[in-house]
């Protein structure tokens, strides 16, 4: 047994050209991209230990990005899950001839396409000012103590419902407008702020495959729609091209 194993990052064309220090595994017109590491630090015990250990987690996904972002630059991908282990070559050829149907379709739906990243964060302040308007607020003259403590939580009540109205309604409005230009669209929960150190209320989080030729557009169309909710403070966020985890087939998304 080999004191090595294939760590396999994703699926090309066999004719597009590999990034630097990576390996190639061929088979059927199609090529696995790889590289070698320790079995003993990447066989099934020991990735149970090291997936628990965050900075260790963490440098290797980067590292497995780099190469897809650099890999992508160069052709078209179908990018596989992170801790994808073969136990050498013939094991990756094996996977290419029995998967092949599948990694060819995924090859040909993303050709000439890109996924591309959008998330939408709004200013809580502004939208609660919005969300407050013009209007003067009930007296409370007279209420007593009780009262006027009752008035004050309705009106945050309100308040808060027609600021989580109005974000949703910019949510909505942006992601239609942008599924306009899109192929396909994926929409994900809000990330978490502490972890991403975002400021504001995100309220669209979504990814988008996009014609290659249409990428232009796409950034003009985001410039607008900013411009168009500046009063919420909005700030709209596109990165891309991203490798294209949310839309590739169920057969060729299942490998790895």
């Amino acid at each position: 047994m080999s004191d090595e194993l294939l760590w396999a990052y994703c699926v090309t064309d066999a004719g597009d050209p590999p990034p630097a220090d990576v390996e190639r595994v061929e088979a059927g017109g199609l090529a696995v991209l790889v590289n070698r590491v320790p079995r003993e630090d990447f066989n099934e015990e020991a990735l149970q230990r090291n997936l628990n250990d965050l900075p260790w987690l963490e440098r290797v996904a980067r590292a497995h990005e780099e190469v897809l972002e650099r890999a992508l630059s160069a052709g078209t991908i179908v990018p596989l899950r992170l801790c994808t282990l073969f136990d050498g070559v013939e094991s990756v050829r094996r996977m290419l001839e029995e998967e092949g149907d599948g990694f060819r379709g995924a090859l040909d739906l993303l050709t000439g396409r890109e996924e591309w990243g959008v998330k939408v964060l709004l200013d809580p302040s502004k939208l609660r000012e919005a969300a407050r308007g013009d209007d003067d607020e009930p007296a409370a003259e007279g209420l007593g103590e009780g009262g006027a403590y009752l008035l004050r939580r309705r009106q945050e009540r309100e308040t808060r419902e027609l600021a989580g109205s109005l974000a949703r309604g910019v949510a909505e409005q942006v992601h239609s407008r942008l599924e306009e230009h899109a192929l396909a669209s994926v929409s994900r929960p809000p990330q978490n702020r502490e972890l991403s150190g975002h400021e504001g209320e995100m309220v669209l989080n979504a990814a988008y495959l996009v014609e290659a030729e249409r990428v232009p557009e796409l950034r003009d169309l985001v410039s607008k729609l900013q411009t168009e909710h500046e009063p919420l403070g909005a700030h709209i966020e596109l990165t891309g091209p991203w490798p294209p985890y949310n839309f590739l087939p169920e057969d060729a998304a299942a490998v790895g």
